[in-house]
C-alpha cells in the first residue's frame, strides 16, 4: 500500500510516518508534502496513492484548499488539534479524524476502517463540506461588517454589500455591488472562515464569492465551470472539475 502525509511540522511528520510503519510495515510513505501548493502539485503529477494522511492546518493555510485545485478519490485520515468532540459526528465513510497528539490505538482504529472500505469509491466532498461547517459552528458567529479603511478613518462595511473578495498582487480587496473597493487586513482563509458558508462561496484560492452576486455559470473546458458575476471581475473565475457540483448544489439551493 503507498500513502503520503500531508503535514508541515517535520518531527510530526517523522513520528506519523514511524507509528504507521510500526503498526503495518506494509504501508510505504512515498511522500511528506509541507504545504498545499507542493501538496497540488504532488498531485498533478503522480498517480493518486492508496491512502492520504491529511494535518488540517498548514503553514500556508487550511488544507481544504487543496481540493479546490485537484481531485483526491482515494479515502483521507485528517489530523487535527480541534477538540474531539466536533469531530465524532463526522467518522463516517471510511475517513477517521485523529486528534493531535496521534496514539497508535486510535491510528491503529483508522487503518482498520480504511481496509474494511478498501476497492470501495469514496465521495469526500460532503464529508469535508459538513466538517468545515461543523467546525466553524464551534467557533464565533459568521461577521456582518468588515472595518475598512477610508481616508483618515475605519468604516464598518456590511457583508451583505459585498459581491466578491478577492487577492490583488497579493493585497486583499472587496468590491461592492457599486464597484467600490475596500481593503481587508485579513487572508482569504481567515476571511472564509468568518463568512456564511450559505452566503459565501470559496472559488478558488483568489475569489470568494456572494451567493446574490451570481449571474450563472458556463462550461468550461476540462469540466471545469466559469463563475459569471452580476458585477465585472478582473479575471475570470474558474471553478476546478473536483468542485463543480459543489458550487452547482451552493447555486441551487
Amino acid at each position: 500500500m503507498k500513502a503520503i502525509i500531508i503535514e508541515d511540522e517535520a518531527i510530526a511528520a517523522q513520528a506519523l510516518k514511524a507509528l504507521i510503519t510500526e503498526i503495518d510495515a506494509s504501508i510505504e510513505i512515498i511522500a511528506i508534502l509541507p504545504s498545499i501548493d507542493e501538496s497540488v502539485e504532488w498531485f498533478n503529477l503522480n498517480s493518486t496513492p492508496d491512502l492520504v494522511f491529511m494535518d488540517i492546518h498548514l503553514a500556508d493555510g487550511s488544507s481544504f484548499n487543496i481540493f479546490e485545485e485537484v481531485e483526491i478519490k482515494c479515502p483521507i485520515i485528517f489530523t487535527t488539534a480541534y477538540d474531539e468532540y466536533a469531530l465524532k459526528a463526522f467518522d463516517v465513510n471510511g475517513i477517521a479524524y485523529l486528534l493531535k497528539p496521534i496514539n497508535k490505538k486510535d491510528l491503529e482504529r483508522a487503518l482498520d476502517k480504511y481496509k474494511l472500505i478498501k476497492g470501495n469509491p469514496i465521495d469526500n466532498s460532503e464529508i469535508i463540506n459538513k466538517l468545515l461547517l461543523n467546525l466553524r459552528s464551534y467557533e464565533k458567529p459568521y461577521k456582518s461588517y468588515f472595518l475598512v479603511p477610508e481616508k483618515d478613518k475605519l468604516i464598518p462595511v456590511s457583508v451583505e454589500d459585498i459581491a466578491y473578495i478577492y487577492i490583488d498582487t497579493k493585497v486583499v480587496k472587496a468590491l461592492n455591488y457599486n464597484q467600490k473597493p475596500y481593503f481587508l487586513d485579513n487572508t482569504l482563509d481567515e476571511i472564509s472562515e468568518q463568512l456564511d458558508p450559505q452566503r459565501f462561496f470559496r472559488a478558488n484560492r483568489q475569489y470568494i464569492i456572494a451567493r446574490k452576486a451570481v449571474k450563472d455559470l458556463s462550461l468550461w473546458f476540462g469540466s471545469k465551470l466559469a463563475v459569471n458575476l452580476t458585477v465585472p471581475t478582473p479575471e475570470r473565475i474558474i471553478i476546478s472539475k473536483a468542485r463543480a457540483s459543489e458550487i452547482k448544489k451552493w447555486v441551487a439551493e
